[in-house]
């Protein structure tokens, strides 16, 4: 085919072939104005939902007026009208004179004076809730740093008022009540939002190391001391028992002994008495009886005999019914 010639016209030529139709560029701009809608449509949706777990406060603010959602779960909010702040419900803490997971020590904080002017180093652990969280988010630019200067304020001012020995060994548990009361009181007068639910004495210790000797070997006396009162307790709780027992039996024992002194005496008067009677009635042989029996006591071996002159009748005392001594003219005696 010879396509350089005028007068061919065999075939079809490039000039004479069809051309592909153009797209209309109106269509793609009619939609690229969903691309904006649907990402407004994306941000509402995003704004308007918020989750709220149970551990947390939200405090939503319409037109700058608060109000506070507790309930847990998935809330609604108008879009881009309302704003959503979560504030924790859990008891949160902060450390006093040294490092949260460290030893490290902070002096400013830790480093305090006491009432005998001795220097000592206390670490102080504070825990604290949110009750308002209203008030917690707008009374104050930062509450919890409130609650750290009033805790710090409240620490200096009560350990002044107790000598180092307190301090270190027996008045931890007076010094840490005390301060609770102080800063609870204050934070009622601020309105703070937020409550102290514990502060404690982490540890407390001299600056020195010579010091720091000195306070252990009187520690280690007191615990001796408390030892040996112990032991003397126990050996006082031991022995008492069997000296109150000892005590009874000899009590009894003596009551005892008084009952029959009193029942001998009784006896002895009531002898005396009945003795008198018949001496009043019969003096003369009353007499003659008490003489025997005397006698009878006083020479328990010797036989008296009596012989009535007048009838010859003959009496031993004892008597003896085998008796067959006869005498004569008067009263004989072996």
């Amino acid at each position: 085919m010879d396509y350089t010639n005028p007068d061919y016209s065999g075939g079809p030529s490039y000039e004479s072939a069809p051309k592909k139709p153009k797209r209309k560029p109106g269509r793609l701009w009619k939609l690229l104005w969903l691309v904006p809608l649907a990402v407004l449509v994306l941000a509402l949706a995003l704004d308007s939902f918020y989750t709220l777990k149970e551990d947390q406060y939200a405090v939503i603010t319409t037109f700058g007026k608060p109000s506070t959602v507790s309930a847990s779960g998935l809330q609604f909010k108008l879009p881009f009208v309302q704003k959503c702040t979560k504030v924790s419900k859990t008891i949160q803490g902060f450390p006093l004179g040294y490092r949260e997971g460290s030893s490290e020590t902070v002096e400013d904080e830790s480093l305090m004076i006491t009432y005998d002017y001795n220097f000592v180093n206390v670490d102080f652990y504070v825990e604290y809730r949110v009750t308002d969280p209203i008030r917690f988010l707008y009374n104050s630019d930062d509450p919890v740093a409130i609650l750290k200067m009033l805790c710090q304020s409240y620490i200096r001012d009560t350990i002044g008022l107790y000598d180092v020995d307190s301090v270190i060994t027996t008045g931890k548990s007076e010094i840490q009540a005390d301060i609770k009361e102080k800063i609870v009181k204050r934070l009622d007068q601020e309105d703070l939002g937020i409550q102290l639910t514990n502060i404690t004495i982490q540890d407390a210790e001299p600056p020195t190391a010579e010091v720091q000797q000195a306070f252990t070997a009187v520690e280690t006396a007191k615990q001796g001391a408390d030892t040996a009162v112990n032991n003397a307790r126990k050996y006082a709780n031991e022995v008492t028992p069997a000296a109150e027992a000892d005590a009874d039996e000899i009590i009894k024992q003596a009551e005892a002994y008084r009952q029959s002194k009193i029942n001998e005496a009784t006896g002895q008067a009531a002898r005396f008495s009945s003795l008198f009677s018949e001496y009043e009635k019969y003096p003369l042989i009353t007499k003659q009886r008490l003489f025997y029996e005397a006698m009878e006591d006083v020479l328990p071996n010797l036989k008296l005999y009596i012989v009535d002159e007048s009838t010859g009748v003959q009496t031993s005392l004892p008597l003896d019914q085998y008796a067959t001594v006869n005498v004569e003219g008067g009263t004989a005696g072996e």
